[in-house]
């Protein structure tokens, strides 16, 4: 019985500053996992997407947890700077696409300028 008080203890203390860091360095993790492992072009589009939103509950945690706005200031030229990179790494994806008919890591290694 005891050891049940303690797990409601635990689900029902409050959400504090180590609870959402961890949740993002856990994201970051996953996302720096997917860069480094994948192949495919828009899975590390995808990973790279989840390690900025990383980095985004990170400011908004900051942020609220200081009572300063900088943070959530910054999450908006986060998500300038990621709407970008989705648009342009997108375009490059389906010009790849069109002419190799698979989109795949080796392609981009065997281009040559």
């Amino acid at each position: 019985m005891n050891s049940l008080n303690m797990l409601g203890d635990f689900f029902l203390s409050p959400v504090g500053i180590n609870h959402y860091l961890g949740l993002s360095a856990i994201l970051f993790c996953i996302g720096m996992v997917g860069v480094l492992r994948r192949r495919n072009v828009l899975v590390i589009l995808m990973s790279i997407e989840l390690m900025l939103n990383a980095v985004n509950l990170s400011f908004v945690t900051f942020s609220h947890f200081t009572q300063n706005i900088n943070g959530q200031i910054m999450v908006f030229f986060v998500m300038t700077i990621a709407a970008a990179e989705a648009g342009v790494g997108l375009a490059i994806a389906v010009t790849i696409f069109k002419r190799f008919k698979e989109v795949n890591i080796e392609f981009f290694e065997q281009l040559k300028g």
